[in-house]
This record gives C-alpha cells, structure tokens and sequence, in this order.
C-alpha cells in the first residue's frame, strides 16, 4: 500500500486528499486556503499552481477570491479554520458568495474545540448557527474519514453554497453504509418508547449510550442544515433530544418546525453559552459541556 492508499484516521488529513484527488480529476475546480492546511496540499499545489492559491493569513480576501473565482465560471474549494473562514470573514460569505448568487464550497476544520489548546481565537461553536443564516447554504458536518471524503466530493459536484465542517472529534459508531439523498437521516437504534435523539456531528457514541440506556430512537444525519423534514416527522416520537457539538440550541427551531405536525416536547444539549476560559484538551471541554454519554443521559431523565 503506497502512501496515497494508506488510510487516514485525521479528518483534516482526509480533507487534503480528497481535494488533491478532485484537482486531478476536474480542471473546473480551485482550491484556495489561508495559510491553514498546506501541509496537506502540497503535492496538489506542486502539481497545479495556478488552482492551488495561498492568500497567506488573510480571511476576508480568502473569501473574496473564491468567490471571484467562482463568478468566472470556476468551483472553488475555500478552506481554513472554521473561525476564521466562518466568522472572522462573514460578511463576504454574505455578500460576495450569498448576494452574487455564486455557490462554492467552504470548508472549515478545527470544530467547536479540536484546538482548545490554542485559545478562545480558535474555538468555533457558534459557526454553524452563525452560517445557517445565510440563504440557501447547506452544511455538513461528517463524523469521520470516510464522511467527509464522501461530503466534500459530493460538496463538489454541486452549484450551490455549501459548508463542510470538518472536526478531529471523530465517532466509530457503526452506521449503515452508503448516503441517503437530501440530506436524509439515518436510523442508528429503534427504541421501544416516545424518545428519540438526534445525533449531530460526531456524538454518535453519547446517543446510542443514551438510547440503550433510555430506550429512545436515535437518528442520525450529516447533513445539519437543512433538516430532512420528512424523516424527522418519519421517525421522531412525542419527545425530541437534539445532541450537537456547537452551540447548544442551533438546530432547536429547525427540528421544531419540521415537527410541527404534532405536538411534541424538546430538548437541546450542546455546547454551552457560558464561555471556557480554561484552556484544556478537547476531551476536557467536552466533558465540561456535558457532552459524554453519563451526562447526556442524566441530563434527559432530569428533563423527563
């Protein structure tokens, strides 16, 4: 096995092969990135320098470029740590990407705290409720390798804005192979009662400890936004957990609008509003947010 074929555990790593490969196969795509990453792209930028574009550490013209790039007919592939790419540079996913009516593929890593070691700067929970603002953009968020080699292929293939969040919180929870069309959800575990939990991101391994323990349904979907209405209302029962790594509440008024059918009972848990000024590993702020499976199980019986 060559080291192009060794498998790769880091989704982040994924992420540098499978652009590589896409940059092979179409010429219709550009990969720019600030800084972030390049260890990851530099046989791709070797092998395509004029598709392969270092803005150096500025987000706003990262954003800008592609989507320049993307009005001259070319899909772009922006990539850099989400709180840069998300937040630091917002205004022109909203108007030079949004407003133009341009679609491309925006590609964040580090997650809520993949890098808390680094501080308050690099820690990203509120990028997915604070991209969900803008019209029409999907987002994603795989749990692993494999997903997101699949996402930011199929991210690729399409017209529109889209946002793959790739986190180094990773989940080795089985799942059914293959995708579902539109964002469609997956069910990891049929529970016997009206509970069922929502799985985003990685905290597959939380759910399914709580849907043992809880006999709850546990659902499950890359896709984050939007929801699969019809799924939900599908397999949801009277009483609705959504456990997601980044802000606690984001995905709460979309799950209740798609469920808005029947009256039911809501629960969010995520990460907290409360700031973390204690720097820590990633493992320690999870937990600190109640993240873990004891913890999101105690915290729903106290909300039954």
């Amino acid at each position: 096995m060559t080291g192009a074929d060794a498998p790769v555990r880091s989704p982040r790593a994924q992420f540098g092969r499978t652009v590589s490969a896409l940059l092979d196969e179409r010429e219709d795509l550009a990969l720019v990135y600030a800084e972030i990453s390049a260890q990851h792209v530099e046989e791709a930028a070797a092998r395509h320098p004029r598709r392969v574009i270092n803005v150096g550490i500025r987000e706003q013209l990262l954003v800008g470029v592609g989507a320049g790039l993307a009005l001259e007919g070319i899909r772009p592939l922006v990539h850099t740590f989400a709180p840069f790419l998300v937040e630091r540079a917002f205004e022109q996913i909203k108007l030079d990407f949004a407003h133009q009516g341009v679609g491309g593929v925006l590609i964040g890593s580090g997650g809520s705290y993949d890098m808390s070691v680094l501080g308050r700067t690099h820690q990203s929970p509120g990028d997915v409720a604070l991209a969900a603002t803008v019209p029409g953009i999907r987002i994603h968020a795989p749990a692993g390798t494999a997903e997101a080699d699949r996402i930011i292929r199929e991210a690729a293939a399409g017209t529109g804005l889209e946002y793959v969040r790739i986190s180094e919180q990773v989940s080795s929870a089985p799942r059914p192979h293959g995708s579902l069309p539109d964002g469609g959800l997956h069910v990891l575990h049929r529970g016997g009662g009206a509970l069922s939990i929502l799985a985003l991101g990685h905290l597959r391994e939380a759910a399914l400890a709580a849907g043992d323990a809880l006999d709850a349904t546990v659902l499950s979907t890359t896709t984050v936004h939007p929801l699969d209405g019809r799924a939900l209302r599908a397999h949801a029962g009277g009483e609705v957990v959504i456990l997601e790594p980044w802000l606690e509440g984001t995905s709460l008024g979309a799950v209740a609008d798609a469920l808005s059918d029947a009256p039911r009972r809501f629960l969010a848990i995520g990460t907290s509003r409360q700031e973390l000024r204690r720097y820590g590993t990633p493992a320690q702020h999870e937990a600190a947010h109640g993240l873990g499976a004891p913890e999101v199980i105690r915290r729903i019986r106290d909300w039954r």
